[in-house]
């Protein structure tokens, strides 16, 4: 059954989630972001308890059934203020939770979901690799059955919350098939023996949301823990579209704060004897920055337009994200400019801002992969990079 879009519950949601984002977490995002602090336990429970990271997943595992544009609202609004906050209602709402609750089996809902929903634990999703990156289908990282278990070997890499997380959505070849057929995912516990993690990395930003590669030796996990088997890779990626689309709000997001705040600025900051906006280069400036976050976000609202219990359309969301990524680069960059000197400093935010921008361009699939996808999707065809 589809869910449908409630626009009283989605303002009402956008407002608690506004408040949230400005009284409990701007004052501390800075500080966090400073320390290089991942996000406290405590503070994802309470996300869990006002029911955030369960937004839209499936009610019989105790989340709320509602449309993915009702969690969507809540990552940009905590996004603008605190992208370590927002990260979690991402990872549970748009990330790998969403790839196990649409492929995955009742027991692994029962077993993973309720935990995550609850805010008890979380869990990321480990598909890089150091020499398949963008070139996803030349991982190497083996899940092998054998006896009644999945024997995990390998490493993974820019995995965002690793060595955080509680669980792992490990994307593994699990046969001797060429390319992409052997490629399938399993769910591997972080407290399983052989499971070990690198130094976490000092990133230009995310740096609320520690990153660090994942090594498994020879991990055993119980077959149950095997969410889609080899010859699904359409099926699998696919589903990571959601989560293209919660990357495409974290960029919307950081887009519209450094909007906002530029919008602030140059009203209430004077040169020459008069308000900056009252240079008609400032106005340009302005205007440019507004077309482009309200065209990343009227992308992002027809690719999430409702989709019930299937996938979003791939160029779509391939559309959108390209567009919001390079859009936050671009709109971050230009309120670093109309802020001149206070655009480079700390206490604006801007800076934190511009760094972000570029680490959600990054995840998911780069903007030049993104191009290469949509043109695919427009031509109906595969092009191979290796050739």
């Amino acid at each position: 059954m589809e869910s449908v879009v409630d626009a009283d519950e989605q303002r009402a949601l956008k407002e608690v989630a506004a408040k949230l984002a400005v009284e409990r977490y701007a004052p501390k995002a800075e500080e966090w972001d400073r320390d290089r602090t991942a996000f406290p336990h405590e503070e994802r429970r309470y996300l869990g308890e006002l029911g955030f990271l369960g937004i839209a997943l499936p009610e019989r595992y105790g989340g709320g059934g509602a449309p993915l544009q009702h969690a969507l609202t809540v990552i940009e609004e905590l996004a603008k203020e605190c992208r370590p906050a927002a990260f979690q209602v991402f990872e549970s709402n748009t990330g790998p939770a969403q790839v196990v609750a649409r492929l995955g089996t009742e027991e692994q809902g029962e077993r993973f979901l309720r935990p995550i929903i609850r805010g008890e634990s979380t869990l990321a999703v480990a598909i890089s690799e150091p020499d398949a990156g963008s070139a996803a289908t030349d991982m190497k990282t083996r899940a092998v059955k054998a006896g009644g278990k999945v024997v995990v070997n390998g490493g993974k890499r820019w995995i965002s919350n690793g060595s955080e997380a509680d669980y792992y959505l490990v994307y593994a070849r699990m046969n001797d098939a060429p390319g992409s057929k052997a490629i399938g995912a399993v769910l591997v516990e972080a407290d399983r023996p052989g499971v070990s993690f690198g130094q976490r990395e000092r990133l230009m930003g995310f740096r609320g949301i520690p990153s660090a590669d994942v090594l498994f030796d020879d991990v055993e996990v119980p077959e149950e823990n095997i969410v889609i088997g080899p010859g699904r890779f359409r099926e699998l990626f696919g589903a990571f579209s959601i989560e293209r689309l919660g990357n495409a709000t974290m960029s919307l997001a950081i887009g519209q704060a450094a909007l906002d705040r530029t919008k602030r600025y140059v009203q209430e900051r004077t040169q020459f004897g008069k308000p900056l906006i009252e240079f008609q280069s400032v106005q340009m400036t302005l205007a440019d920055m507004l077309l482009q976050v309200e065209a990343a976000r009227l992308l992002i609202r027809r690719a999430a337009a409702d989709f019930g219990d299937g996938l979003p359309d791939s160029l779509e969301v391939s559309l959108a994200k390209c567009t919001a990524n390079e859009m936050a680069k671009r709109v971050t960059d230009l309120a670093m400019q109309l802020h001149g000197g206070n655009g480079y400093t700390e206490e604006f935010g801007i800076e934190r801002l511009h760094r972000d921008s570029h680490g959600w361009a990054l995840a998911g699939g780069t903007p030049a992969m993104q191009r290469i996808r949509i043109v695919s999707e427009l031509l109906g065809r595969s092009f191979d990079q290796r050739r």
